[in-house]
């Protein structure tokens, strides 16, 4: 998909307008885990979250082979559309945003201030993301998908500053949504020649490419209904799938109450907040921690976009307390 060379450009680029996040141990998450942990701090970008980096590269090749682009139209959740604003924002670009109805309050008014016109359809993200690409076919907009080798490249870089910074991690855990992180950690690793054991999460309401691990082809499910929207995906992209068939050592499931357990360990023991994704490869490690003494750990944090709202239902003071 890309070399080292290209990943150190698109660095370059990511660079201009994202410092590099910290990686860092946390002495009450290592007690916590029983081992060594350090985590990658992408909820401390510009967006809060580590799409960023993929809007930033996509955007800047686009405009410099298209200088004329007349604007630009996706589908997200919400971290992905964010991303796509603030970089188009910096070039100049219009974006159009679809998301599906009842998506995250908050992360549509960051949207909205990044810049991009936003646009409620459907029930699912499925929804939004085949109604943008009906309104890209008439308006001549150029549709950004979900998974594209420059969004991959981009969000590599991210995983380039941590095995940098900690090139003897055992095993690194990444939250899946539609698979550009995961498949950036693999790349990266693969590229730095890195021995890391690289370990999926995903939802276990929405278990789509651990389903297609395990049946060795793309399997899709109906629904994917849950909190941590980030990872709900119904449908794996194809070309994702082959990288994480190939790269990663395993795929593991947690529920919601599991997430929202991680959500609160990462507040308690390090006071960052992490949204339902960016919480999930915290929640895959306490439920392998059996499995990891002795290792050094790695875990993504991968945004901290949750709303209030849902905070406080899913994660606040009614929830169960921590052992």
């Amino acid at each position: 998909m890309f070399d080292l060379t290209e990943l150190e450009r698109a660095h370059a680029i990511v660079g201009q307008a994202v410092p590099a996040t910290p990686a860092r141990g946390w002495p009450l998450l290592a007690e916590r885990l029983g081992t060594q942990v350090i985590v990658k701090h992408e909820n401390h970008t510009p967006i809060g979250a580590f799409k960023v980096r993929g809007g930033l590269v996509y955007l800047e090749r686009l405009k410099r082979e298209r200088p004329d682009i007349p604007g630009i139209i996706s589908a997200t959740r919400g971290n992905h559309g964010q991303s796509l604003a603030f970089a188009a924002g910096r070039h100049g670009v219009p974006a159009v945003i679809y998301v599906p109805r009842g998506n995250s309050v908050e992360k549509n008014r960051a949207m909205k201030a990044f810049g991009a016109e936003l646009v409620e359809h459907g029930e699912d993200f499925q929804a939004a993301a085949e109604e943008a690409q009906r309104r890209a076919q008439f308006t001549g907009l150029h549709m950004v998908p979900s998974f594209h080798p420059d969004l991959v490249l981009g969000v590599a870089t991210y995983a380039l500053e941590l095995f940098r910074t900690a090139p003897d991690l055992d095993v690194l855990y990444v939250p899946i949504g539609q698979g550009s992180g995961i498949s950036g950690c693999i790349m990266a690793r693969d590229l730095l020649g890195l021995k890391t054991e690289i370990v999926g999460v995903q939802s276990t309401e929405a278990p789509s490419y651990a389903l297609s691990l395990a049946a060795g082809k793309v399997v899709t499910t109906k629904t994917s209904n849950t909190l941590a929207d980030g990872m709900a995906t119904r449908i794996p992209d194809a070309d994702a799938f082959a990288l994480i068939r190939k790269g990663a050592a395993r795929i593991v499931q947690v529920s919601d109450d599991e997430v929202a357990a991680a959500i609160r360990a990462y507040w308690t023991d390090t006071h960052n907040l992490a949204e339902g994704a960016g919480a999930a490869a915290l929640a895959a490690a306490l439920q392998e921690k059996n499995k990891l003494s002795g290792k050094r750990v790695g875990l993504v944090l991968s945004g901290g976009n949750i709303d209030f709202d849902l905070f406080r239902s899913w994660v606040g003071a009614e929830a169960p307390a921590m052992a």
